[in-house]
């Protein structure tokens, strides 16, 4: 018998049996990309409707920072799910540290941001991640991060 092939890419349905964030906290709409235990391309289209917009600013909406850092973690909390076969298995991601956290570019609504994500160090409960979010091959953010990943159930 042979083994099933690894996701390569996760749509909504599949990030949902991943991770638990739900609206108005699910910040990627889809991973491509994904090389186990490597890398991961999460894909956000920012839109005019979310709900920090309402005071992010009114009069000139721009998605906060630190929203773009948690869908680059978001990203990773997928591409660790794929890499553990954990789908469905109430993995739940806690962030411990963030570092070298830079932002380059505004993140407005219309924009497509691409949200890739590299492991530096993982394979157990502690990983750590690269982070980079582009839209339209310009920098918006980036940052190295760690994460504990807790399995429930």
């Amino acid at each position: 018998m042979t083994e099933a092939a690894p996701h390569t890419t996760a749509d909504l349905d599949l990030i949902k049996k991943i991770i638990p964030h739900r609206y108005p906290f699910l910040l990627v709409d889809k991973v491509r990309d994904i090389v186990p235990n490597e890398t991961a391309v999460g894909i956000k289209m920012v839109t005019a409707n979310e709900p920090h917009f309402e005071g992010h600013f009114p009069a000139k909406p721009i998605m906060p920072g630190v929203l773009i850092i948690e869908a680059l973690a978001q990203t990773a909390a997928v591409l660790v799910g794929v890499s553990m076969d954990v789908i469905g298995k109430d993995l739940l991601t806690y962030f411990m540290g963030i570092d070298k956290a830079k932002f380059r570019r505004m993140v407005v609504p219309g924009d497509c941001l691409e949200l890739h994500v590299k492991a530096l160090r993982g394979g157990g409960k502690i990983w750590k991640f690269e982070g980079r979010a582009l839209v339209e091959g310009e920098l918006a953010a980036s940052a190295e991060f760690t994460a504990m990943m807790d399995l429930k159930g």
